[in-house]
């Protein structure tokens, strides 16, 4: 697990075995097939602290929570449109995911820039999921090719189209990279390692850093987050 290696693209349901599972490695490329669900604070705090009954059959339906807030509405037919599905920073949810874990069995947490390795090892690991992130920026139109249908929208009413629980069916949808897997290893903390190590050897013989804006750090080991 998380052993050095090319990535393998992988095409994973998202109610994933626990085999498959375990066959990922960190770096490796994940196409997603199969009913996912938006859920992030707003759903968090209705489910967790509120404990209002969360609307679809989980993990049955979906295992896979998409920290996210689609460029969607709901039309005055009752559909939908969708646009691009851009995904948010997970950090902000680390409060709630453990619980939201036990209580709804998700196997996958997707999402953007990763979580700390303390939530991975705390959360993820003793309940056996694995985190996927977003490629970059600006990939929101392109993550939104691999929805097929809009399914459901929960609880938008009570939390606002950007906090519901949209239900997205998934053809394909990706690239999402593995960024932790089974045994809690992190993949932004592996490659942050392998940078730190050179980061001064290549800074050999430049000029200290002019400071000109508030905040900024003639530090060059901040440069690597």
């Amino acid at each position: 697990m998380g052993h050095s290696g090319k990535p393998s693209k992988v095409r994973l349901s998202t109610t994933p075995s626990a085999q498959a599972l375990s066959a990922l490695k960190l770096g490796d490329i994940v196409y997603l097939d199969g009913l996912m669900y938006t859920a992030r604070e707003g759903v968090y705090m209705r489910a967790l602290d509120d404990q209002a009954n969360i609307p679809m059959e989980l993990p049955a339906e979906s295992a896979a929570n998409f920290h996210c807030s689609p460029a969607a509405t709901i039309n005055a037919d009752g559909s939908f449109t969708m646009g691009a599905v851009t995904a948010t920073a997970s950090f902000r949810f680390s409060k709630w995911i453990g619980e939201w874990m036990a209580k709804s069995g998700a196997k996958l947490i997707v999402g953007k820039g990763g979580m700390s390795q303390a939530d991975y090892k705390q959360h993820f690991v003793p309940n056996g999921a694995i985190y996927l992130t977003t490629v970059g920026y600006g990939t929101g139109a392109l993550l939104g090719r691999g929805v097929e249908n809009v399914e459901a929208v929960h609880w938008n009413e009570e939390l606002g189209l950007a906090q519901a629980m949209w239900v997205l069916k998934c053809n394909n949808m990706g690239p999402f990279i593995v960024a932790s897997d089974l045994e809690g290893n992190c993949l932004f903390e592996r490659e942050n390692a392998k940078i730190s190590a050179f980061i001064e050897k290549a800074y050999e013989g430049t000029r200290p850093a002019t400071l000109k804006r508030y905040g900024e750090t003639d530090d060059r080991t901040d440069e690597v987050i």
